[in-house]
């Protein structure tokens, strides 16, 4: 009896699971307890204040773009005209741009990120080769956009309008190069933007890569598995959700870019199926026009194009969540 009256007077050395334990726990006194409820009110209060912020600010932009929603309903979604004098507003062309100009940075800076990850994860490169390679990828997320957009302007486009004359000249009866190049160009924005979520991509897929565990590559190579099929029959899986973790992330940015692709893409708001031709997305016309743009529907569809770019964010966010998920849970 006194043994068990011993055990039951020590207070628990299992960290509390839940706020409601923690409570219980209080009863039998201790510093320990004390600090682990204190900091796990702390991670409460943080994550409700998270969602707070969102919560705010979803109901801020809403709350502006009310007029336009109100006016132009879902019909503004598939609009195609932007006339500020007439006050006639659609979204069409903004969300293409966003989007396919995304999805370009996406497919170019997927595979380079994936290959950097790889060679400096593994031991492709001695070590004073690899670290310096990776350090300098991650130094590119470092750079301030619009220092990105001047190089764009001054460098990039240069350098990429012979390679357009020549997708023009050579492919022009493919409709992604129907149109002919005159500089900026929704390729020239993607290009730029897969430079921009590249150490993204990298870094994570790297951190990814080095968190798999030694004996999975050990257990390929006792099977008798090459280096190349243990990195994409072993590697590589194992890894798969967390790329598709630094994916998601990098999509983000993507989205949200405002004044590198402002400064490269060419805001027109002609939709076309040429990557060769000027564009327009959401960030680069909220950057052009929010300054001056008058009070009623204007400043409305503003607002209204912010509110769709955050449930665009919102969705990709959300199915990379439901994605790793589901993958986890067939892997087990």
């Amino acid at each position: 009896m006194a043994n068990s009256s011993d055990q039951t007077s020590r207070p628990s050395s299992q960290p509390p699971t839940s706020l409601e334990g923690s409570l219980s726990e209080l009863t039998m006194g201790g510093p320990a307890v004390w600090l682990d409820l204190g900091f796990l009110v702390i991670v409460y209060a943080f994550a409700l204040g998270t969602f707070l912020v969102l919560f705010c600010m979803a109901w801020v932009i809403f709350d502006q773009a009310r007029p336009a929603i109100l006016h132009f309903g879902l019909g503004f979604i598939v609009g195609r005209d932007w006339d500020v004098p007439n006050e006639i507003f659609g979204a069409l062309p903004y969300i293409y741009g966003t989007l396919v100009s995304s999805a370009i940075a996406l497919i170019l800076a997927i595979p380079i990120g994936l290959s950097v990850a790889l060679v400096t994860s593994e031991d492709f490169l001695p070590s004073w080769v690899s670290s310096p390679v990776a350090f300098i990828v991650e130094l590119l997320a470092s750079i301030p956009s619009v220092i990105v957009g001047l190089w764009g302007i001054f460098v990039l486009i240069p350098f990429l309008q012979p390679i357009q004359d020549f997708l023009y000249n050579n492919f022009r009866w493919i409709p992604l190069f129907s149109t002919q190049p005159v500089g900026p160009a929704m390729l020239v924005a993607g290009v730029i933007l897969a430079i921009m979520i590249l150490p993204t991509i990298a870094a994570i897929s790297r951190d990814v890569l080095l968190a798999v565990p030694k004996d999975l590559r050990s257990a390929s190579m006792a099977l008798g598995g090459t280096r190349w099929e243990t990195v994409f029959g072993t590697l590589l899986p194992a890894s798969f959700s967390g790329i598709v973790g630094a994916s998601t992330l990098a999509l983000g940015r993507a989205l949200g870019e405002t004044m590198a692709v402002t400064m490269v893409i060419g805001n027109s708001i002609e939709i076309s199926p040429s990557l060769l031709n000027l564009g327009y997305t959401i960030p680069a016309v909220l950057a052009n026009e929010f300054a001056e743009a008058g009070e009623g529907l204007h400043i409305g569809s503003l607002m209204y194009l912010a509110f769709i770019l955050f449930v665009l964010t919102l969705i990709v966010n959300v199915s990379a969540v439901l994605m790793v998920q589901v993958l986890g849970s067939r892997r087990e």
